[in-house]
């Protein structure tokens, strides 16, 4: 079946700035900018009156459609980081060998590296990159804890899926072996009171 015509529209807030051309998205605000391009997908957008995008789609089948709140939700998503930010929390879980994590910034491309000793008793050294806007930090007031935070939710959300995958359990019960750094609690950088 196909549908003739389907719409989603998305408010913005004030203080935000989206530019959107030829299917490039470029939203700015106080956190920075950040740049999306949603060429692939064959969808239309116009500015009905200020502060309010209408995403549209015409003659689409029922796939096509499914992309109109995708890429609804990934300028929304965009808008939150440029607003208040994106801050994932991570936990170290072991139970005899404490997992060692240093962090640096490297000079050279400026971007963040977690290196993880010690795991489960390995010598072996695990060196994960954080993608580019991503910064890290040793929790201050909580032990074994590492906060990633940044405007770009893939990013931060996928540097942490990548400091996970590093710290799986190979050829053991991992119902007994549940050591790793596993993601204990999502949240924004401007939190609101």
């Amino acid at each position: 079946m196909r549908y003739i015509h389907s719409n989603e529209t998305l408010d913005v807030p004030e203080g935000v700035k989206v530019v959107i051309k030829s299917r490039l998205v470029t939203v700015e605000g106080p956190r920075g900018k950040l740049v999306k391009d949603l060429a692939h997908l064959a969808v239309n957008f116009s500015y009905p009156k200020k502060g309010l995008i209408n995403i549209e789609l015409h003659h689409g089948a029922r796939k096509n459609v499914a992309t109109l709140r995708t890429v609804r939700t990934l300028i929304n998503n965009m808008i939150i980081g440029v607003t208040k930010g994106f801050k994932y929390k991570m936990r170290y879980v072991y139970a005899h060998f404490p997992i060692n994590v240093n962090v640096s910034e490297n000079a050279e491309t400026g971007l963040f590296e977690v290196e993880i000793r010690n795991f489960i008793g390995e010598k072996i050294v695990r060196k994960i990159v954080m993608h580019p806007g991503v910064s890290v930090e040793a929790s201050k007031n909580q032990k074994d804890e590492l906060q990633l935070s940044g405007n770009s939710v893939e990013n931060v959300s996928q540097s942490a899926a990548d400091i996970q995958q590093m710290c799986k359990v190979r050829n053991k019960d991992i119902r007994k072996f549940l050591d790793g750094l596993y993601v204990s609690e999502k949240g924004n950088v401007v939190e609101e009171d």
